[in-house]
């Protein structure tokens, strides 16, 4: 597949646009440069938008002729990318020939996602006088579909596991090891380290830089610039400072941070260049998957669940558990939102299980009776 340029063109330009635009591509392209302060959000709403447009551009058809019927069939082709050839392939440089919009089928919640992106963007259509309507607007079942809020969430490591992995992560490497070695171990250490005891994104752990650490009256707190550009700070806690500290002195840097220091927290093997989001996202799953054939070696077939959950790990994973075990300890709703940075309450609420707990156990006291001896 050549590298796309979302060039699928318009048959005809439409009469009522509000906006200078020759084509799709240049429409969807005004679309995005309304999120070119995120760049996070500008990445993912640009790989939805491509690959609707290349799907349409394999028919020959525009997005003004996307019909209520075409959004069944988009969705199918989401879960399952055909010819698979055509569109299926590992990751590559966009210039690349072998280049291809999806590594694998797109998983329910991906699926969802996408079609939320979408409809947002045909409603700025829809208010640019690109096109004449939104059929997501007629999918009847929309609230099952587009409704992105979960009624709790699951993907994230029981403390348990979490508790073995991180033994994993820290126990000594046997014999004599090099020193880049041990580098690569300290930076995964910091990593995971810095992933639970603060709940980043992975775009702001790789976006972190040492100066962002800072102290005020006695207190040691996080500058962080997150989702939609809103900034924050987080409370540092000492196990958090423990580790910082073990890493700079591995860079070579004095104990605790300077105010106003430059240079990343994360690096590459050179100690000086910072990770980007994309490299920093394989080396979490690397390690995710590395501790699961660990896991699986060690415990073998009565540990399977969790080798699986193991596998299953993404880097978000590890936000989502950090967040649940702050709600386990008994974090106050309140912080807890303050720490993820929500702006809604109940997204926060998602992270509480102890209702499920209380229920479960009350639950767990509805029993069927006591086997009798039948009479004699």
């Amino acid at each position: 597949m050549p590298t796309p340029a979302l060039d699928v063109a318009l048959p005809e330009a439409s009469r009522t646009a509000r906006i200078a635009a020759g084509s799709d591509a240049e429409a969807v392209a005004q679309w995005l440069a309304e999120f070119r302060a995120s760049p996070q959000t500008l990445r993912a709403y640009r790989r939805e938008a491509e690959r609707l447009l290349l799907w349409l551009g394999r028919e020959g058809r525009s997005l003004t002729e996307l019909r209520r019927h075409d959004l069944d069939a988009y969705e199918a082709f989401l879960a399952a990318p055909s010819p698979h050839q055509l569109w299926v392939g590992p990751s590559r440089p966009r210039h690349s020939p072998d280049w291809r919009p999806f590594r694998g089928p797109l998983s329910p919640a991906s699926r969802r996602q996408s079609l939320i992106i979408l409809q947002g963007m045909f409603t700025w259509l829809v208010e640019a006088g690109w096109v004449s309507h939104n059929p997501f607007r007629l999918m009847r079942d929309k609230r099952r579909r587009l409704d992105n809020r979960q009624p709790g969430i699951d993907r994230y490591l029981e403390r348990p596991l979490w508790e073995w992995l991180w033994q994993w992560l820290t126990r000594p490497q046997q014999g004599n090891i090099s020193v880049r070695e041990r580098y690569i171990r300290h930076r995964r250490i910091i990593i995971f380290g810095f992933a639970y005891l603060l709940a980043p994104r992975i775009s702001e752990m790789a976006a972190a830089e040492m100066g962002d650490f800072f102290r005020r009256e006695g207190r040691w707190w996080w500058h962080v610039v997150g989702k939609g550009d809103k900034t924050a700070r987080i409370p540092v806690p000492d196990d958090m400072l423990a580790l910082l500290g073990g890493w700079r002195e591995m860079l070579g840097l004095a104990p605790e941070p300077l105010p106003g220091e430059e240079g990343a927290v994360l690096r590459g093997l050179n100690g000086q260049r910072g990770l980007g989001d994309n490299q920093l996202y394989r080396l979490i799953r690397d390690a995710f998957r590395q501790a699961a054939d660990a896991l699986e070696a060690e415990a073998g077939e009565k540990a399977m669940s969790q080798v699986a959950r193991l596998r299953d790990a993404t880097p978000h994973w590890l936000r989502h558990t950090a967040l649940t075990h702050q709600a386990q300890a008994g974090v106050e709703l309140r912080y807890l939102a303050s720490t993820a940075r929500h702006s809604r309450l109940d997204t926060t609420a998602q992270y509480l299980h102890a209702e499920d707990e209380e229920w479960h156990r009350q639950q767990s006291t509805h029993v069927l009776p006591a086997r009798v001896e039948e009479p004699v």
